[in-house]
């Protein structure tokens, strides 16, 4: 099958699961576009838009360019207006070099195998471009920056460098990143770590599993996988497993107990993660409560953070 019959198999499948859109482009509200857009976005990264003409291009994908990322559209005109009508340029993605100081191509593909679930021990046919937009040591860590340049992007890879070693840590958002405070799901996210950051074959790769917790949005925290699977906020973060399917750094929380700490919603003693507000005196929610809605009732500027294990905890035999 040909790219430009998997690009109209795919907005003929977007159209099939929203009856309501009109099958004419041309008469798409700005609404009607967002909707498509919501539904196609986790499809895009795997269409190879560099394997289609020019013509085809102009033809079949810019009547529907705004349901593209805007950063993708604007890589895809500068292409295509330098190509001649009837040619295929080259594929960009097949790059040999990254704009990182913390990963090397070869991360980069092997990255790019777990986006498209290819079996890592064969050849890359496809790398994605990485395309770097924000750099902590540059931009700043402060999580009001990261909203400002990442929200409304899709298919992001959040990349850590662990300070005081060489670990590295990771994880990729198919989906747009959003300030709302809100969980938002999806079945493709996951995190990743390499324990010698120069060792690509040693590493832990982590599906997520509870697809309804794939991300949490929220302004006063950077890119946050799960419930507390990979969170940052300003240079500093945490690694629990919750939502998805391994622990990538550190032993696993779940046998932890807060002795004498019970839940300030279901009352029960606190076991694996300890969320404690911040802005009251004794105020705590065990992991489950804080990912409900009860959260929600608690006033919007008070801010919850993780207790580490060590301050009142032991480990349940």
């Amino acid at each position: 099958m040909s790219e430009i019959q998997v690009w109209k198999y795919v907005i003929k499948w977007g159209l099939v699961q929203n009856p309501g859109l009109p099958s004419d482009p041309t008469t798409f509200s700005k609404d009607d576009f967002n909707v498509l857009k919501n539904t196609l976005q986790q499809l895009i990264p795997f269409i190879e838009f560099t394997n289609l003409t020019p013509k085809e291009f102009s033809d079949e994908v810019l009547p529907y360019k705004k349901v593209l990322p805007k950063e993708l559209y604007k890589d895809l005109l500068t292409i295509f207006l330098n190509s001649h009508p009837d040619s295929r340029p080259n594929d960009i993605s097949k790059i040999q070099k990254i704009n990182s100081k913390i990963i090397t191509f070869q991360h980069a593909e092997l990255i790019s195998k777990w986006i498209s679930k290819l079996d890592i021990t064969g050849k890359s046919t496809s790398l994605y471009e990485f395309k770097l937009i924000l750099r902590g040591s540059r931009d700043g860590f402060e999580s009001d920056v990261f909203h400002e340049i990442c929200d409304d992007r899709s298919c992001t890879i959040t990349i850590i460098k662990v300070k005081g070693n060489n670990q590295i840590l990771g994880g990729y958002n198919p989906i747009e990143w959003k300030s709302d405070r809100n969980y938002c799901a999806t079945k493709d996210s996951f995190i990743f770590s390499f324990k010698n950051g120069n060792d690509i074959n040693d590493h832990i790769l982590s599906r997520v599993t509870n697809e309804n917790y794939a991300i949490f949005n929220d302004h006063i925290y950077g890119p946050s996988f799960g419930g507390a699977d990979l969170v940052l906020r300003g240079n500093r973060g945490h690694c629990i497993k919750d939502s998805y399917e391994k622990q990538i750094r550190g032993a696993s929380s779940e046998s932890i107990l807060h002795y004498g700490i019970r839940c300030d919603c279901c009352n029960h003693t606190v076991r694996g993660m300890r969320w404690k507000c911040t802005s009251c005196e004794d105020y705590d929610l065990c992991q489950i409560c804080k990912t409900k809605s009860h959260i929600h009732l608690h006033p919007d500027d008070h801010v919850f953070e993780l207790v580490p294990h060590s301050r009142t905890s032991y480990r349940a035999p």
